[in-house]
Order: C-alpha cells, then sequence, then structure tokens
C-alpha cells in the first residue's frame, strides 16, 4: 500500500511592523512567502489615508490585496508554487513578478503585518498549520522598525518618524485584535517551539475569532 502525500499547510507569522517576523521565518529554514509584497500601487485609487492626515496608511488592510494573498497561500498548498510580486516599499510598487517554488515542503511561512487578516480564509480552506502574532516592548519595535526603514530607505525620514510613533502608541491594540483574529500572541522562543511542532505534524491551531490559547 503506497503512502498518501503529507499536504502542505501554511504558519501565518503576523505582528506589528518591526516586530521581527522576516528574521524570525529565516530562521526557521522553512521556505518563506512575504505578504507585504502583496501591497497596492501607490496610484491605486482605493489607498487610504491616516485620519487627519495626508499620508497614506500602509497598517490598514486597505492598502494590501487580500484576494491576491490567499490565492498565493492556496496554490503554494496545492502545487508547491506561485508566481508572487517583486514590491519595492521605498517607491510603494511592484517592480516586477517572480515564481516562488517549495518543492515538495510540507509546510512553509506566509509572514507579514496583515498575515493575521487571513487566517480565518485559510482555515476554512483547510491550509493553516498554526497562526502567530510575534509580540515584544513597543519601544524595542519602535527602535528596531525605525533602523531597519532608515537603513533601507523605505520613506521619508519625517514619514518614518510619524508612523512610527503612531505605531508604538497603538501596538497593544495590534497584538489584541491579531489576537482576535485568530492568532497566538508569544515572543520568539515561543514561536519558534509552536513552529517546530507545525514542522513535526503537531499543529497548533487557534480558531479564528477566539483569541489567543
Amino acid at each position: 500500500m503506497s503512502s498518501q502525500p503529507i499536504p502542505t499547510r501554511v504558519v501565518l507569522l503576523a505582528g506589528p511592523s518591526g516586530s521581527g517576523k522576516s528574521f524570525l521565518a529565516a530562521r526557521t529554514g522553512l521556505p518563506v512567502l512575504r505578504l507585504d509584497d502583496f501591497y497596492k500601487e501607490a496610484n491605486d485609487p482605493t489607498l487610504p489615508l491616516v485620519t487627519g492626515s495626508t499620508d497614506i496608511d500602509w497598517d490598514s488592510t486597505a492598502s494590501w490585496d487580500m484576494e491576491a494573498a490567499v490565492t498565493a497561500v492556496a496554490e503554494l498548498c496545492r502545487t508547491g508554487r506561485t508566481r508572487v510580486p517583486v514590491y519595492d516599499i521605498s517607491i510603494s510598487a511592484r517592480t516586477g513578478s517572480e515564481v516562488l517554488h517549495i518543492d515538495r515542503s510540507p509546510l512553509f511561512v506566509a509572514e507579514g503585518i496583515f498575515a493575521a487578516d487571513i487566517v480565518g480564509r485559510c482555515q476554512e480552506l483547510g491550509l493553516l498549520a498554526d497562526a502567530i502574532c510575534l509580540r515584544g516592548r513597543p519601544a524595542t519595535t519602535f527602535r528596531r522598525r525605525l533602523l531597519r526603514d532608515l537603513r533601507e530607505g523605505r520613506k521619508s525620514v519625517p514619514f518614518l518618524l510619524r508612523r512610527g510613533w503612531r505605531l508604538m502608541r497603538s501596538e497593544r491594540r495590534i497584538v489584541a485584535r491579531q489576537a482576535e483574529l485568530g492568532a497566538h500572541p508569544c515572543g520568539k522562543e515561543e514561536a519558534l517551539g509552536r513552529l517546530a511542532a507545525a514542522a513535526a505534524g503537531r499543529c497548533r491551531r487557534t480558531p479564528a475569532g477566539s483569541g489567543a490559547a
């Protein structure tokens, strides 16, 4: 009797901007889908603005193509490959596309600040292994995010300072919202443990909308 192929599943890695999601995902050695590459482009008329400002609100899910992200996750789970956009945050535009292959990996990580927003969809589709919200101290996140964004020249310095201050003040609310969407809030070590459990086939899913376990 031939063995059945192991279905591919996804771990959604959410958390505030600057919380260390990309670094943690790279540490796992698993294939990684960068959900931030599904941002809309700067000329998209549906982009939202920060209330009382002319700044684009890149922290609103309305600035992100959720449907395309879910499609990419589903295709990776089903076929092991998908075409993804290459996005340049410094110019808020897609500069091309590339094919992401995960070969026969039974698990991959999809990381980004909006990952929690697709927990319910991925669970409904039977794709979810786990959902994690990486959390830390707001002041530490602020410093890490600012240094990264300055180093990579993501936006102008005034914009980065305005956004950074706004996110630091709202970080606990961001984590609480992602937990409500079904992503388990935890620090890096616990997150690595959950990722290792998922890789070993011990899925620890948090039902969407139920909050932290």
